[in-house]
């Protein structure tokens, strides 16, 4: 995994993260539920991610 997709990664699931909770701070479910869609992304591009790195080795 590059760096750049570690960092694009990272800031997918931390925009997942600060929807979710903004989501729960104004008891607005479609937007929580956005949030949780951008972290559950972002976690499956870092296993993919994850998977083409150790078949590279």
């Amino acid at each position: 995994m590059g760096l750049d997709d570690k960092v694009a990664n990272a800031a997918e699931h931390a925009k997942g993260t600060a929807k979710e909770a903004a989501g729960k701070a104004t008891d607005n479910e479609r937007l929580e539920a956005e949030g949780q869609l951008d972290q559950a992304k972002a976690d499956a591009k870092k296993i993919g991610e994850d998977v083409k790195d150790a078949f590279k080795d």
